[in-house]
């Protein structure tokens, strides 16, 4: 893979730094992290802010204003790292991914600077206001026609598969103008990418995985070279667009490139705060019902689930030279897990931080979505879509609630934290 790759496979772990102080048992796939990470991190963060999980094989960083300072910082912590797999993958399912024609380039979340801000110029264009207006009426309608399919069935059901993962997916591939008669085919490739990059798959997942990865990136090619000859009032055609008058500044294999990882930024992390929303407000009838009878305090209310059980809660930089960090010289070359739930609980930062607050008056300070040049460019698409979907819930299920003592399971990965299903129920 080259330095631009979408994708750096490796088939061997780094090796750790020295002189840092070192944590033998934290890590986020620990089953005690999965179920409520909350009391390790702030453990973890008042007591070793910054430390050497050996199990993770990351320097790990949990306070806010350290956080923030690497992100601040991308000429010493790199993000090229971010859509790495963590741990070193199977050469079978790196054998699938050194096809020819396997060739995404890095575009934004990995890519460094000065491509970085060339490249997102153009593609912060399509998140503009314009374009999530016209999505509202299409999240609108299929939220109501999801919550129809839902009142249609049986009480209770899974939140997730009938609305949360669904919904997401169908928005973001109409906002790139894929076609609705390929939704469950891409969805099916886009399926546990999260796994891939963040988690740690099995080998027989690894080749799964693998095989959807190189079959979707095929599929955006071939949609790309087609969306020249029939542009249309999409994200797609916009960027091609794009390359068309500016040739020498957005580059063909660069739309595909940012196509390929839309999918998945665009879907995944939204199905996992809406789970989280509903895990976080359900329980808390008084602050529920609130949300029903005043929709305003809606947007405050994503905000506050956003730090307080963010779907984001890590992301990763590497260092480019010898530096120090609150007092830790750290070696060039050193993995960086940012601890972004923890630096969200930061009491430095916010005041009475464990306590879920939807009048939080600077909840959206929050790093979920990062800071500095690489602030995630679909905040406010995501934002406004869990609005969206909150507003018809709350209009059309007042009494919408959590089935008493179900087990809720999440994806076992570093990042990303979220239902991977969850049993509501409501008067019928």
């Amino acid at each position: 893979m080259s330095d631009t790759a979408y994708h750096n496979i490796r088939t061997t772990a780094p090796a750790p730094p020295s002189g840092c102080p070192v944590s033998h048992t934290f890590t986020p796939l620990a089953s005690e992290y999965m179920d409520d990470p909350n009391p390790i991190l702030n453990l973890l963060r008042d007591e070793t802010p910054i430390v050497w999980s050996e199990p993770l094989g990351f320097l790990t960083v949990t306070k806010m204003a350290d956080v923030v300072e690497v992100f601040k910082n991308p000429e010493i912590y790199s993000s090229e790292n971010v859509q790495d797999p963590v741990w070193p993958i199977d050469p079978a399912a790196a054998a699938i991914l050194a096809a020819d024609d396997f060739n995404p380039v890095a575009v934004m979340s990995n890519r460094q600077e000065p491509d970085h801000s060339r490249i997102r110029q153009f593609t912060k264009n399509g998140f503009s206001n314009r374009r999530v207006r016209t999505l509202e009426p299409y999240i609108r309608r299929r939220s109501h026609e999801l919550i129809d399919a839902m009142l249609a069935g049986d009480s209770p059901t899974d939140f997730v598969a009938a609305l949360a993962y669904p919904l997401p997916g169908e928005v973001i591939f109409r906002f790139m103008g894929f076609p609705e008669a390929d939704d469950e085919q891409l969805k099916q490739w886009c399926a546990n990418r999260l796994s891939f990059s963040w988690g740690q798959p099995t080998v027989d997942e690894q080749i799964e995985i693998a095989n959807n990865m190189l079959a979707y990136w095929r599929y955006v090619r071939k949609f790309t070279a087609d969306k020249q000859h029939n542009p249309g009032d999409d994200f797609a055609s916009e960027l091609l667009a794009d390359h068309a008058e500016h040739p020498d500044l957005l580059s063909y294999r660069e739309v595909e490139s940012i196509l390929y990882g839309l999918s998945f930024a665009g879907h995944e992390p939204v199905t996992l705060l809406l789970g989280n929303a509903l895990l976080s407000l359900l329980p808390r009838r008084d602050d529920w019902n609130a949300l029903c009878d005043d929709p305003a305090l809606i947007p405050g209310a994503i905000n506050e689930v956003i730090r307080w059980q963010s779907p984001q809660m890590g992301w990763r930089r590497i260092t480019t030279c010898d530096t120090t960090l609150g007092g830790v010289d750290i070696p060039q070359g050193t993995q960086v897990f940012l601890s972004l739930g923890a630096a969200n609980l930061d009491p430095d930062e916010y005041e009475d931080p464990n306590t879920f607050d939807i009048r939080r008056h600077d909840a959206i300070t929050n790093i979920s979505f990062g800071r500095g040049n690489h602030f995630c460019l679909g905040a406010k698409f995501a934002r406004f879509e869990a609005k969206v979907v909150l507003e018809v819930l709350t209009e059309r299920l007042p009494s919408l609630r959590l089935v008493e003592d179900q087990e809720i399971e999440r994806f076992p990965n570093i990042s990303f934290r979220g239902p991977s299903a969850l049993q509501v129920a409501w008067d019928k």
